[in-house]
Protein backbone atom coordinates (compact mmCIF):
# COMPACT_ATOMS: atom_id res chain seq x y z
CA UNK A 1 0.00 0.00 0.00
CA UNK A 2 0.76 3.55 -0.89
CA UNK A 3 1.54 5.74 2.28
CA UNK A 4 -0.93 8.59 0.87
CA UNK A 5 -3.27 5.56 0.19
CA UNK A 6 -2.88 4.77 4.35
CA UNK A 7 -3.06 8.68 5.09
CA UNK A 8 -6.67 9.18 3.14
CA UNK A 9 -7.64 5.65 4.71
CA UNK A 10 -6.74 7.35 8.21
CA UNK A 11 -8.91 10.51 7.85
CA UNK A 12 -11.78 8.75 5.85
CA UNK A 13 -11.97 6.59 9.26
CA UNK A 14 -11.64 8.96 11.62
CA UNK A 15 -14.56 11.26 9.96
CA UNK A 16 -16.55 8.30 9.81
CA UNK A 17 -15.40 6.60 13.59
CA UNK A 18 -16.40 10.51 15.01
CA UNK A 19 -19.73 10.39 13.04
CA UNK A 20 -21.16 7.60 15.28
CA UNK A 21 -19.95 9.28 18.33
CA UNK A 22 -16.62 7.37 19.12
CA UNK A 23 -13.89 9.77 19.82
CA UNK A 24 -10.20 7.96 19.71
CA UNK A 25 -7.88 8.66 22.28
CA UNK A 26 -5.50 12.06 22.41
CA UNK A 27 -2.09 9.92 21.32
CA UNK A 28 -4.46 8.65 17.84
CA UNK A 29 -3.65 12.45 16.82
CA UNK A 30 -0.10 12.75 17.54
CA UNK A 31 2.32 13.21 14.63
CA UNK A 32 5.62 10.99 14.10
CA UNK A 33 7.35 14.21 15.17
CA UNK A 34 5.34 13.75 18.32
CA UNK A 35 5.89 10.11 19.19
CA UNK A 36 9.62 10.52 18.56
CA UNK A 37 9.56 13.78 20.98
CA UNK A 38 8.04 11.59 23.38
CA UNK A 39 9.29 8.30 23.17
CA UNK A 40 10.98 8.09 26.57
CA UNK A 41 7.71 8.14 28.28
CA UNK A 42 5.21 6.14 25.63
CA UNK A 43 6.04 2.52 26.28
CA UNK A 44 2.69 1.34 27.34
CA UNK A 45 1.69 2.58 23.80
CA UNK A 46 4.27 1.21 21.75
CA UNK A 47 5.37 -1.76 23.50
CA UNK A 48 1.29 -2.86 23.86
CA UNK A 49 0.68 -1.79 19.89
CA UNK A 50 -2.02 1.11 21.13
CA UNK A 51 -2.85 2.90 17.60
CA UNK A 52 -3.62 2.97 13.55
CA UNK A 53 -3.24 0.03 12.38
CA UNK A 54 -4.52 -1.05 8.07
CA UNK A 55 -4.09 -4.34 6.27
CA UNK A 56 -4.57 -5.26 2.94
CA UNK A 57 -3.56 -8.64 3.82
CA UNK A 58 -0.86 -8.29 1.01
CA UNK A 59 -3.52 -8.51 -1.72
CA UNK A 60 -2.63 -4.73 -2.75
CA UNK A 61 -6.92 -4.46 -3.26
CA UNK A 62 -8.24 -2.47 0.15
CA UNK A 63 -10.92 -1.92 -1.07
CA UNK A 64 -12.45 -5.90 -1.82
CA UNK A 65 -9.90 -7.58 1.08
CA UNK A 66 -8.93 -5.18 3.77
CA UNK A 67 -9.71 -3.77 7.25
CA UNK A 68 -8.84 -0.39 9.40
CA UNK A 69 -8.29 -1.18 12.53
CA UNK A 70 -7.30 1.15 15.52
CA UNK A 71 -6.05 -0.50 19.37
CA UNK A 72 -7.05 1.18 22.48
CA UNK A 73 -6.13 -0.59 25.08
CA UNK A 74 -4.20 -3.65 25.29
CA UNK A 75 -2.91 -5.87 28.22
CA UNK A 76 0.22 -7.84 28.60
CA UNK A 77 0.25 -11.37 27.15
CA UNK A 78 2.63 -12.89 29.82
CA UNK A 79 -0.22 -12.26 32.71
CA UNK A 80 -2.41 -14.65 30.83
CA UNK A 81 0.05 -17.28 32.55
CA UNK A 82 -1.39 -16.47 36.01
CA UNK A 83 -4.52 -14.96 35.13
CA UNK A 84 -4.26 -11.46 37.14
CA UNK A 85 -3.50 -8.38 35.54
CA UNK A 86 -4.60 -6.74 32.23
CA UNK A 87 -6.14 -9.36 30.63
CA UNK A 88 -7.97 -7.82 28.28
CA UNK A 89 -7.94 -5.63 24.65
CA UNK A 90 -10.14 -3.46 23.13
CA UNK A 91 -10.03 -2.63 19.25
CA UNK A 92 -12.69 -0.25 17.09
CA UNK A 93 -12.60 -1.18 13.25
CA UNK A 94 -14.44 -0.25 10.13
CA UNK A 95 -15.65 -3.15 7.31
CA UNK A 96 -16.10 -1.05 4.56
CA UNK A 97 -19.77 -2.54 2.07
CA UNK A 98 -18.38 -6.19 0.55
CA UNK A 99 -14.83 -5.47 2.06
CA UNK A 100 -13.92 -8.79 2.70
CA UNK A 101 -11.75 -9.66 6.36
CA UNK A 102 -10.41 -13.10 5.18
CA UNK A 103 -11.40 -16.24 6.84
CA UNK A 104 -8.97 -16.91 10.28
CA UNK A 105 -8.46 -17.87 13.92
CA UNK A 106 -7.18 -17.13 16.93
CA UNK A 107 -5.35 -20.16 18.80
CA UNK A 108 -5.45 -17.80 22.44
CA UNK A 109 -7.85 -14.61 21.63
CA UNK A 110 -11.42 -14.99 22.67
CA UNK A 111 -13.81 -12.13 21.44
CA UNK A 112 -16.93 -10.37 21.14
CA UNK A 113 -17.29 -8.87 17.68
CA UNK A 114 -20.18 -5.66 18.12
CA UNK A 115 -21.61 -3.75 15.07
CA UNK A 116 -21.29 -0.44 16.71
CA UNK A 117 -23.62 0.99 14.20
CA UNK A 118 -23.72 1.15 10.29
CA UNK A 119 -25.07 -1.51 8.02
CA UNK A 120 -25.29 -5.20 8.78
CA UNK A 121 -22.19 -7.18 9.60
CA UNK A 122 -22.12 -10.63 7.73
CA UNK A 123 -20.03 -13.40 9.47
CA UNK A 124 -18.84 -16.89 7.59
CA UNK A 125 -17.90 -18.93 10.59
CA UNK A 126 -16.58 -22.93 10.95
CA UNK A 127 -15.55 -24.95 13.72
CA UNK A 128 -11.76 -26.33 14.23
CA UNK A 129 -10.97 -30.18 13.41
CA UNK A 130 -9.13 -31.77 15.81
CA UNK A 131 -5.80 -30.55 13.83
CA UNK A 132 -6.99 -26.69 13.82
CA UNK A 133 -7.98 -27.23 10.23
CA UNK A 134 -11.69 -25.84 8.96
CA UNK A 135 -14.62 -28.80 10.29
CA UNK A 136 -16.66 -28.60 7.50
CA UNK A 137 -18.88 -31.08 9.05
CA UNK A 138 -19.46 -29.72 12.16
CA UNK A 139 -22.12 -27.47 12.91
CA UNK A 140 -21.17 -24.24 14.58
CA UNK A 141 -22.52 -22.86 18.23
CA UNK A 142 -21.69 -19.44 18.75
CA UNK A 143 -23.07 -17.00 21.54
CA UNK A 144 -24.83 -13.71 20.29
CA UNK A 145 -25.36 -11.47 23.46
CA UNK A 146 -25.78 -14.03 25.80
CA UNK A 147 -28.33 -16.37 23.55
CA UNK A 148 -26.49 -19.67 21.71
CA UNK A 149 -27.36 -20.02 18.16
CA UNK A 150 -26.35 -23.03 16.12
CA UNK A 151 -25.39 -22.65 12.17
CA UNK A 152 -24.72 -24.75 9.38
CA UNK A 153 -21.12 -25.25 8.58
CA UNK A 154 -20.14 -22.12 6.92
CA UNK A 155 -23.50 -20.71 8.03
CA UNK A 156 -23.61 -16.88 7.51
CA UNK A 157 -24.58 -15.14 10.92
CA UNK A 158 -25.81 -11.38 10.12
CA UNK A 159 -25.16 -8.98 12.97
CA UNK A 160 -27.68 -5.71 13.38
CA UNK A 161 -26.38 -2.40 14.21
CA UNK A 162 -26.20 -3.14 18.58
CA UNK A 163 -25.97 -7.00 18.33
CA UNK A 164 -22.58 -9.10 18.90
CA UNK A 165 -21.54 -12.65 19.20
CA UNK A 166 -18.68 -14.29 20.89
CA UNK A 167 -16.09 -16.12 18.96
CA UNK A 168 -13.79 -18.71 21.40
CA UNK A 169 -10.59 -19.44 20.55
CA UNK A 170 -10.39 -21.74 17.20
CA UNK A 171 -13.51 -20.90 15.74
CA UNK A 172 -12.70 -19.72 11.96
CA UNK A 173 -14.22 -16.64 11.02
CA UNK A 174 -14.11 -14.38 7.95
CA UNK A 175 -16.79 -11.33 7.83
CA UNK A 176 -17.59 -8.01 5.71
CA UNK A 177 -20.43 -5.45 5.93
CA UNK A 178 -23.25 -6.70 3.68
CA UNK A 179 -25.18 -3.45 2.81
CA UNK A 180 -23.19 -0.16 3.73
CA UNK A 181 -20.17 0.27 5.93
CA UNK A 182 -20.41 -0.82 9.18
CA UNK A 183 -18.45 0.45 12.63
CA UNK A 184 -17.09 -2.83 14.94
CA UNK A 185 -16.10 -3.05 17.89
CA UNK A 186 -14.55 -5.88 19.29
CA UNK A 187 -13.56 -6.55 23.28
CA UNK A 188 -11.17 -9.08 23.72
CA UNK A 189 -8.41 -11.26 25.75
CA UNK A 190 -5.25 -9.71 24.86
CA UNK A 191 -4.27 -8.79 21.67
CA UNK A 192 -1.41 -10.33 19.54
CA UNK A 193 -1.59 -9.97 15.81
CA UNK A 194 2.19 -10.74 15.19
CA UNK A 195 1.65 -14.42 15.81
CA UNK A 196 -2.37 -15.32 17.28
CA UNK A 197 -3.82 -14.60 13.33
CA UNK A 198 -3.80 -18.47 11.56
CA UNK A 199 -5.09 -17.68 8.13
CA UNK A 200 -7.01 -20.16 6.21
CA UNK A 201 -4.59 -18.87 2.76
CA UNK A 202 -1.31 -17.96 2.53
CA UNK A 203 -1.28 -14.65 3.35
CA UNK A 204 -0.01 -11.92 5.38
CA UNK A 205 -1.73 -9.64 8.61
CA UNK A 206 0.52 -6.62 7.94
CA UNK A 207 0.81 -4.62 4.76
CA UNK A 208 4.24 -3.48 3.17
CA UNK A 209 4.19 0.26 2.70
CA UNK A 210 5.48 2.28 0.04
CA UNK A 211 6.69 5.61 0.99
CA UNK A 212 5.69 8.25 -1.28
CA UNK A 213 4.88 10.73 0.68
CA UNK A 214 5.16 11.69 4.55
CA UNK A 215 2.93 9.52 7.10
CA UNK A 216 0.17 11.41 8.59
CA UNK A 217 0.36 9.12 12.02
CA UNK A 218 2.14 6.52 12.06
CA UNK A 219 0.74 2.41 12.22
CA UNK A 220 1.67 0.23 14.99
CA UNK A 221 3.48 -1.60 12.37
CA UNK A 222 5.55 1.47 11.63
CA UNK A 223 6.73 1.20 15.27
CA UNK A 224 9.91 -0.37 15.45
CA UNK A 225 11.57 1.28 12.52
CA UNK A 226 10.40 4.80 13.15
CA UNK A 227 10.88 5.09 17.12
CA UNK A 228 12.88 1.65 17.43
Amino acid sequence: MKRSEVNAILADADAFIRSHGYVLPPFAYWSPEDMKARRAGIGGIVDARLGWDITDYGTGDFASTGLFLFTVRNGNAADLAHGRGMLYAEKIMISRKDQLAPMHRHDVKAEDIINRGGGKLALKLYMSAPDGSIDEAADVKVSTDGVVRTLEPGGILKLHPGESVTLLPGVWHAFWAEDNDVLIGEVSTVNDDETDNVFAEPIKRFSKIEEDVEPTHLLVSDYRSWLG
